[in-house]
């Protein structure tokens, strides 16, 4: 399973610019709102585009989807493992804690 990351350490990554963001939902839910700098990858665009829109294999990566129930975030981590990235992260909470958290997001 997937080591996951909390609020406050993913927030102090964004801020630092030191993770990269993946967002597992993508389509429409991307368009309507992301995590800022977020990238859109969907558990079956992994194997094609990984390489394409992640830095190296070694470098954090936190993915996330709606809430704690949705497996999206779940599946796209466990290809990205497979894959070789070697520091993946789950943020179980998801987009709706960060919003209810008054965090920024980016939109389009």
């Amino acid at each position: 399973m997937t080591a996951l990351i909390s609020r406050e350490e993913l927030q102090g990554h964004v801020d630092a610019g030191t993770v990269t963001v993946v967002d597992a939902l993508g389509g429409a839910y991307y368009k309507q709102q992301h995590l800022p700098g977020a990238v859109a990858l969907l558990a079956d665009e992994v194997a094609d585009r990984a390489a394409r829109v992640l830095p190296d294999k070694d470098a954090l990566i936190a993915v996330y989807c709606s809430n704690p129930a949705c497996g999206n975030s779940q599946a796209v981590a466990t290809a990205l493992e497979g894959l070789g990235y070697s520091r993946v992260r789950k943020y179980r909470e998801g987009i709706q804690d960060w919003v209810e958290a008054g965090l920024p997001v980016d939109k389009g």
